[in-house]
């Protein structure tokens, strides 16, 4: 099955070949995916690289943190692609964005404040867990309307952490 999976606002032509391997474009790669003990938490190798991730699922869509840095993830097979395209569905930029933490752990600090104007891709958040500092980025342009944390707060996985307008 194909699909089509926006990162951060790229998109990619992912193919799952078979149980370890998928296609990304023209490269084919051996991957491994495994979840550790049942947590969001999952083991991924990649062509031999090891690496650790969370993912949580979010309005938008899926959030995944690796390697410190956080992106912002739709997948879509081609018929669900197809069909949004056909009804003149988009990404929508209007409305509220919820901020959620991927993963419990310790807000370090809110670089950001109520009644903000910011810019896509701006830190809106940096999220301290398992001794990793974690930078939490807009996925739109906008205005912070609430922050719901302070810094030095310890979180929740899917807590909301403050709303962009």
């Amino acid at each position: 099955m194909k699909y089509i999976t926006t990162v951060d606002g790229k998109e990619y032509q992912i193919e799952v070949v078979d149980e370890k391997h998928v296609r990304v474009g023209d490269r084919l790669l051996e991957v491994d995916f495994e979840s550790v003990n049942g947590q969001p938490v999952f083991s991924v190798i990649l062509d031999g690289k090891s690496y650790e991730s969370f993912i949580s699922e979010s309005d938008e869509g899926w959030q995944v943190l690796m390697r410190g840095k956080q992106y912002q993830i739709t997948v879509e097979d081609e018929r669900e692609k197809r069909l949004r395209a056909a009804a003149g569905g988009g990404v929508a930029e209007g409305g509220e964005f919820n901020l959620k933490a991927p993963m419990p752990g310790l807000v370090v600090a809110i670089p950001v404040a109520e009644g903000q104007e910011i810019k896509k891709g701006q830190v809106l958040i940096i999220l301290e867990s398992m001794k990793m500092q974690n930078e939490l980025k807009s996925p739109k342009d906008g205005i912070v309307e609430r922050i719901r944390v302070k810094a030095g707060e310890s979180v929740e996985q899917k807590q909301a952490l403050l709303s962009v307008k």
